[in-house]
C-alpha cells in the first residue's frame, strides 16, 4: 500500500475513486495533478449543505478541462472481460467467461448488474454502467465495442441520449457491420413542455422520435429486462435464422394454445407448414394428433415417445417456411432439465441448421430455498414466458430489417428549396394558400386554390372553377378554421357564393380562399412534420380528420424516406385494413398516398430546420389517388435548435 498517488513509483493510467461524496473531489484533484489519463467515479455527486457551483458542476468542469476519461460518475463501473479488467464495486458471479460476444451498456447500474450478476448462461465482452456520462457517453461505449472482432450482439438499457448525434452514428455503424443492437428504453415523456399548435405537434411525443431512430437503423426494441436479456441470449447463439416463422413442439395441447394466444398477441410470425411436412409428421405422430406447427407431438407416452418428439421436431424445422424452432416443454422437479429436451433440438438443428431454444412456461425457480422463504414470507418470485416470443419478434424483425431494399426517395428542385428557405427562416406561420403553394412545388397533390379579397376576385376566380366549391376564410392567425366558421362547403351556384363571401367577409374579414370542392368518397389521412428537440424533425403520417387526436393512430419516420418506408409504416396502424375496402366501400389507392408521403419527407429533410410544424389534415384517399384538402405551416421558433446531424455531444 501507498500513502497517496505521488507515492506511487510510476504514474497510473486509471483511478478508481472508491470515495464518498464528501472526498471524491479531493480525490479527482490529485487523479489530474498525478497525470492519470482515466477514472472511474461511482459516487452520486450530491452534497447535503453545498452551494453554487454544486459538486457535480464542479466535478465536471475539471474534468473537461483536464481532458480526463471518466467514467460515471453515479453508476456501477465496467467489466472489460476481453481484457480481464474489472472496476466494480460490488460482489457479481465469478464464473464469467473472459472474452464472450455480448455487449452490455447501460445507464442504471442496477440495469447492468440486474443481467450480469445472476445470469450465467450470456458470456458478455463488455458491460459499462455508464452513469451521468461526465466525459464518455453510451455511444462512445458502443463505437468501441463496435470494433472488437467478437462482439456479435449489443443490449442497452437506455433513459436518454445525452449525444444524440453520436448515437445516430452508433446506430448507423451497426447496421453497416450487421451488428444487432437491442434497447430497453425507458422514460416516455411528452416531446417538449411547449404547446403544440397543430394536430401534429399535439399528438407526438418525446419516445415516437426514438422509435423513429430505432426503426431507421434496425434496432430492436425490448419491454423489460427478462425481454432485453432473453433477446441478448438468442441474438448471441451462432446459427443465421431462416426465412419464415416459428415453428415449435410441445408435450401438452393447453400450452400449446397458449403459445397460439400469445403469439398473436405479440405479432410473432408462425410457420404455416408444407404438405411435405405434413406427410412426414402423419408417419411419425401417434394415432389421434394433429400434424400441425404448432405441434403437440406427445401422445400415449410410450417407449418410442423421445423418438417421436424428436423426429417431429426435425421434420418442422427442415421446413422451407420455418425460420427458427423451439421446444415448449416445462422444467422437470426441483428445476432441472431432461436430458431428452436436448437431443430434440440437436436433431432439429442437425436437420435444419436454423436455430432451435428451449422454452419453459414458467422457469421453475421454486427449489430455490431463499425463493421459497422470502415468497413464503409474502414476497412472491415470479419467472414467466412472454421473454422467449418477444426474441423470437426481434430475430425475424432483424433478418427483416437486413433484406429491406429501399430505394432513394425522390429528388427536389434546388432552386425551389433555395426559394422557400429565406421565406421560411423568418419563422412566420404560412396561410393555408402559401402553405399549399408550398407543398405544390415539392409535388405534393394539394386541391388547387386560389386567394380572393373581394367580389370581383371572388367572381373571377370562380369563372375559372366548376361548381361545387369551397369558400375558406384567409384571416392571418386562424389557424383552425372549422372552429370559428371559417369553412362553407358544397356551394353548388353563383348565388350561393355570393352570400356566402358576404357573410364570410362580414364576420372575419374580405380575405377568403376559393378552391373545388373535394366530393370523392375515401378515407382520411394525415401527414405531418414535428420537431424533437434531440433528433431534429418527424414526419408523421397515419389516419386523420377531426378525430386525429383521439384517434391517435399513427406513425413517425426519420426523413427523407422512400414510399416502401411509408406503407411498411401503414401496416402498423390498426385501422389499416380500412384502406383495402370495408363492406360496400371500394378499396383507396394507398400507393398514392405513400408516394405522397415520400414527397413530403423529402421537404421536411430539405426545410425541417426551418420549420416548427406542418399539418395536412384531412388526406382524402380514394380509389383514384390522394389530395389534400387543409395544411398548416408553422414557422420555426425564435430560439436555438439543432438536429441529429449536427448537434454536439453533450460532453462538459
Amino acid at each position: 500500500c501507498f500513502p497517496s498517488l505521488d507515492a506511487l513509483p510510476e504514474t497510473v493510467e486509471h483511478v478508481v475513486l472508491t470515495l464518498g461524496d464528501a472526498n471524491v473531489e479531493a480525490g479527482l484533484d490529485a487523479a489530474i495533478a498525478h497525470g492519470a489519463r482515466a477514472a472511474t467515479m461511482m459516487s452520486s455527486l450530491v452534497l447535503e449543505d453545498d452551494e453554487p457551483p454544486l459538486l457535480r458542476e464542479r466535478v465536471a468542469r475539471k474534468i473537461a478541462d483536464s481532458g480526463l476519461i471518466v467514467c460515471g460518475a453515479n453508476g456501477m463501473g465496467f467489466y472489460n472481460f476481453v481484457d480481464g479488467i474489472w472496476v466494480c464495486g460490488f460482489d457479481t458471479r465469478s464464473n464469467h467467461v473472459r472474452g464472450g460476444n455480448v455487449t452490455l451498456i447501460s445507464h442504471s447500474g442496477s440495469g447492468m448488474s440486474g443481467i450480469i450478476d445472476c445470469e450465467e448462461r450470456i458470456d458478455f465482452n463488455l458491460a459499462v454502467s455508464t452513469g451521468q456520462e461526465l466525459a464518455v457517453t453510451m455511444d462512445q461505449y458502443m463505437d468501441w465495442a463496435l470494433d472488437r472482432p467478437e462482439t456479435r450482439v449489443i443490449g442497452l438499457f437506455m433513459e436518454t441520449a445525452r449525444n444524440p448525434a453520436g448515437m445516430a452514428a452508433a446506430f448507423a455503424k451497426a447496421e453497416r457491420k450487421g451488428i444487432p443492437v437491442v434497447v430497453l428504453k425507458v422514460g416516455r415523456t411528452e416531446l417538449s413542455a411547449r404547446l403544440a399548435v397543430s394536430h401534429s405537434g399535439a399528438i407526438a411525443g418525446r419516445d415516437d422520435a426514438y422509435q423513429a431512430l430505432f426503426d431507421r437503423h434496425g434496432v430492436q426494441r425490448v419491454k423489460d429486462m427478462d425481454e432485453l436479456a432473453t433477446t441478448l441470449m438468442m441474438f448471441a447463439q451462432p446459427h443465421p435464422v431462416a426465412a419464415g416463422g416459428l415453428v415449435s413442439i410441445h408435450d401438452s395441447g393447453g400450452e400449446r394454445q397458449l403459445l397460439i394466444d400469445l403469439a398473436t398477441d405479440m405479432d410473432v410470425a408462425l410457420a404455416a407448414i408444407t404438405p411435405g411436412t405434413v406427410d412426414r409428421l402423419q408417419e411419425v405422430l401417434d394415432p389421434g394428433l394433429p400434424p400441425v406447427n404448432p405441434l403437440d407431438a406427445w401422445g400415449a407416452g410410450g417407449p418410442g415417445a423421445n423418438a417421436i418428439m424428436r423426429d417431429s421436431l426435425a421434420a418442422l424445422m427442415a421446413d422451407p417456411n420455418a425460420a427458427i424452432g423451439a421446444v415448449v416443454h416445462d422444467r422437470a422437479p426441483h428445476g432441472a432439465l431432461y436430458e431428452e429436451y436436448f437431443d430434440y433440438m440437436r436433431a432439429g438443428h442437425a436437420a435444419s441448421g436454423k436455430p432451435v431454444f428451449l422454452v419453459s412456461n414458467r422457469q421453475g425457480s421454486g427449489s430455490d430455498a431463499a425463493a421459497v422463504a422470502v415468497t413464503r414470507e409474502g414476497f412472491p418470485v415470479l419467472d414467466g414466458l412472454r421473454s422467449f416470443l418477444a426474441g423470437a419478434r426481434c430475430l425475424m424483425d432483424y433478418r427483416d430489417f437486413q433484406t429491406r431494399s429501399a430505394a432513394a426517395p425522390v429528388t427536389v428542385d434546388p432552386e425551389v428549396v433555395a426559394r422557400w428557405r429565406p421565406r421560411l427562416a423568418n419563422g412566420d406561420t404560412l396561410e393555408e394558400f402559401e402553405a399549399g403553394r408550398l407543398l405544390r412545388d415539392f409535388g405534393f397533390p394539394m386541391n388547387p386554390a386560389t386567394l380572393v379579397n373581394d367580389e370581383a376576385s371572388l367572381t373571377h376566380a370562380a369563372a375559372a372553377l366548376d361548381y361545387p366549391l369551397v369558400l375558406k376564410t384567409a384571416k392571418p392567425g386562424i389557424l383552425h378554421k372549422t372552429d370559428c366558421g371559417g369553412v362553407l362547403l358544397g356551394i353548388e351556384i353563383a348565388e350561393q357564393l355570393s352570400d356566402a363571401y358576404a357573410d364570410l367577409a362580414f364576420r372575419l374579414g374580405p380575405r377568403a380562399i376559393l378552391a373545388p370542392m373535394v366530393s370523392v368518397t375515401g378515407v382520411e389521412m394525415v401527414l405531418g412534420l414535428v420537431r424533437d428537440e434531440q433528433f431534429g424533425p418527424l414526419v408523421m403520417l397515419g389516419f386523420g380528420g377531426v378525430n386525429v387526436e383521439t384517434i391517435r393512430d399513427v406513425a413517425y419516420a426519420l426523413p427523407p424516406f422512400d414510399r416502401s418506408t411509408a406503407r411498411r409504416l401503414l401496416a402498423s396502424l390498426r385501422l389499416r385494413p380500412l384502406l383495402d375496402g370495408l363492406r360496400d366501400r371500394p378499396a383507396v389507392d394507398v400507393e398514392s398516398f405513400c408516394i405522397a408521403a415520400e414527397r413530403f419527407s423529402v421537404l421536411t429533410a430539405e426545410l425541417g430546420d426551418t420549420i416548427e410544424e406542418i399539418d395536412i389534415n384531412p388526406i382524402i384517399v380514394h380509389p383514384g389517388g390522394c389530395i389534400a384538402v387543409d395544411a398548416l405551416v408553422v414557422g420555426s421558433r425564435k430560439r436555438s435548435r439543432s438536429g441529429i446531424l449536427d448537434q454536439a455531444p453533450n460532453i462538459p
